[in-house]
């Protein structure tokens, strides 16, 4: 008997004048606890904090992601300290949702309130955005955004994202946003 293998893809390390964008480690699940036990870090994702063990299968389904598909989100870890402060990347949810995604890569990004107004986030969507546009060859891609949260779509827009509907996603509103493919 002979065993086929493939490759397994490693997750591409990113890095900006202070953030490394990195695969997932284990150590990033308790922050990320922390974080989810905070309301202004969930308040536009869930009306509630996710329970311990769905953390853990978000980290999981976040780290699997990239194997599946070859591109997933990234743990941001500030460079001068090590601290993970969130994430940002891409995914393909299969999201049941009107109207429906199609097979635009859909980017999202998420930071710990801590790291709110810093520009994190900007540098972070900047250097997952450059990826994207060289993996995907500047396909479309889209975003869900809670209507209520104006930094996000703020972001969204200097990306050059555009509102093109508006949905309920598990019984949260939504915006849905497109940045064209680009040339």
């Amino acid at each position: 008997m002979s065993v086929l293998t493939s490759p397994t893809p490693t997750v591409p390390m990113l890095e900006t004048s202070r953030l490394l964008l990195r695969g997932y480690r284990a150590d990033d699940f308790d922050p990320w606890i922390a974080m989810w036990q905070d309301p202004n870090y969930y308040r536009y994702l869930s009306p509630e904090p996710l329970p311990t063990e769905e953390v853990w299968r978000t980290l999981l389904r976040s780290a699997g992601h990239w194997v599946v598909m070859g591109f997933g989100f990234w743990a941001l870890e500030v460079k001068a300290t090590g601290q993970f402060i969130g994430a940002v990347g891409y995914l393909d949810g299969k999201r049941t949702i009107e109207p429906p995604l199609g097979d635009a890569p859909e980017m999202g990004w998420v930071l710990a309130a801590s790291a709110h107004g810093q520009g994190y986030a900007t540098e972070a969507v900047a250097a997952a955005q450059a990826w994207g546009d060289a993996h995907f060859g500047g396909a479309r891609t889209v975003c869900l955004i809670h209507p209520d949260n104006q930094p996000s779509l703020r972001i969204a827009e200097k990306f050059g994202f555009r509102e093109y509907a508006r949905t309920v996603y598990k019984g949260e509103p939504g915006v849905l946003l497109e940045r064209p493919a680009q040339s």
